[in-house]
This record gives structure tokens, sequence and C-alpha cells, in this order.
């Protein structure tokens, strides 16, 4: 058995496989402050109330973009695990090459998401995280990641806008009815979905453009993308279990 861990801004997703069968999956909130005990228990809890063996996982592997949560969360690994886990960074054969201008500017999430979009669905590919960002990358046909695109996540636009206006509450994230708001909560939602959905429509359709090829595929992914999935036909695929998917590829690749 395996377990992948991917740590972003706002959740932990943890995935455990069998093979290429994910058997298991479970949603943290992620915080600095927890101790390298405390992960271990975590960790090693939510795989036995699953009715699943921890003395079966045999390797670990780690894509993470919250520094400060390393060096517990992996002494927690070693500790209650007794594994060494493998981090997603340098020297980590990903099966995507990176053509930007400074590679190790590219986070370790999209470059997982990458591998999964490319090794499950092929390329050319425009793949977007709806996490605490929105991150749109284009991977080529022949793997190579050649841009990146970054955007506040809807979550964040939500947050803004009832934090810095003093008569606006904060709301649940979706879609109205109608566009044609009545209330100052559907107003807002109508803003944040509709406005979203423009977004999303205008850079993949520009990138298309730029890159020449209206074909390519789109894929989502993120805790966010049903709902702006559910309203576009510019996304293909909505797959939320790309990244944990893009773990175990990247993990088969350096067996």
């Amino acid at each position: 058995m395996i377990l992948v861990v991917d740590v972003g801004n706002t959740n932990i997703v943890l995935g455990a496989f069998d093979g290429q069968e994910l058997i298991g999956s479970w949603r943290l909130t992620t915080s600095t402050k927890r101790t390298s005990d405390e992960f271990g228990i975590l960790f090693y809890s939510l795989i036995e109330n699953r009715g699943l063996k921890t003395g079966e996982v045999r390797e670990v592997i780690v894509s993470s973009v919250v520094p400060d949560i390393m060096y517990s969360m992996v002494n927690g690994i070693k500790k209650y695990f007794d594994i060494e886990p493998i981090i997603v960074g340098p020297g980590i054969k990903t099966g995507i090459n990176i053509k930007t201008e400074n590679p190790k500017e590219v986070g370790a999430d999209r470059i997982v998401n990458c591998a999964g979009a490319y090794y499950t669905y092929g390329g050319p590919a425009i793949v977007i995280d709806f996490g605490t960002a929105t991150t749109y990358d284009v991977v080529t046909e022949n793997g190579e990641f050649i841009t990146g695109i970054t955007s506040p996540g809807i979550k964040i636009s939500a947050d803004a806008l009832w934090s810095r206006a003093a008569k606006l509450p904060n709301i649940a994230i979706k879609k109205p009815d109608s566009i044609m708001a009545k209330n100052t909560i559907t107003s807002m939602q109508a803003g944040l979905v509709y406005g979203y959905i423009g977004q999303v429509e205008y850079i993949v359709n520009k990138v298309k453009e730029e890159m020449k090829n209206p074909d390519i595929k789109v894929i989502a992914t993120g805790g966010l993308a049903k709902i702006i999935a559910e309203e576009t036909d510019v996304i293909d695929i909505n797959d939320p279990l790309l990244t944990l998917n893009g773990l175990r590829i990247i993990y088969e690749k350096n067996l």
C-alpha cells in the first residue's frame, strides 16, 4: 500500500493506493501548528479507521506548497510509519519537463497535476486546479510544462468581498438560480460564480488562441471545480482525484 499526501494552503489530502486502485482518501484542514506526534497519530488513525492496516504502508510520497508544515509532518511519518517519505522536488523523476524561465519556481502541486493529466489523458492539455489559488497550467503533447497562470481562488475572492465591505455577509459559494439577483446574498453569489465562469472561459480560450490549437483538452480538479465545470463547455473533464493519481504516477516513476 502506498500513501500519497498533497499539502495545500487550505487542505491536506491523503490517498491510499493498492497498485493503481485508490482504496481510501481523506481531507484535513492544513495547520502549521500540529506537532510530529499529532500528524503521525492523525494519519495512523485515519488509515486504521478505514479498516486498512498501517503496517501495510510500504512507501509515502508527499507534495507540498507549505514549507512550514514539512518538518513536523515528515518526522511524524518517520516516527509512526518508520518510513522516509519521498518529497516531490528537485531530483525526483516526474515525467514532466519544465520549460519555464525558472523551473524551481514551479510549485510541486502544479507538476503533480500535470503528471496526472498527461499520463492519464495525454497532451496537450490545460490543467485547472480550483484551490486556494486557481491555477491554469499547460502541458504539451511531449510532456513539457510551458506556462502557468495564477489567479485568486473563488474562496479568496469571496472572503475579500465580505471582509472588505462592512455591509456584505459571508456567503456560501454556489450558483444562484438566475444571474438576475433579487437580494444581497444571491447578488454576491451571482457575481462570484458567473464572474468566475467568465474568467475560466476567457483564459482557456486565450491560451487555445495563442497556442493555435482549439482542441486542447481541458482538465479540472480541486475542491470547487465541480461548481464551475457544470456550468461551462470549455472544461472537458472534472477529475477530483487528479492530484492523488499524479502522486501515484510520480512514485511509480521513481521505483
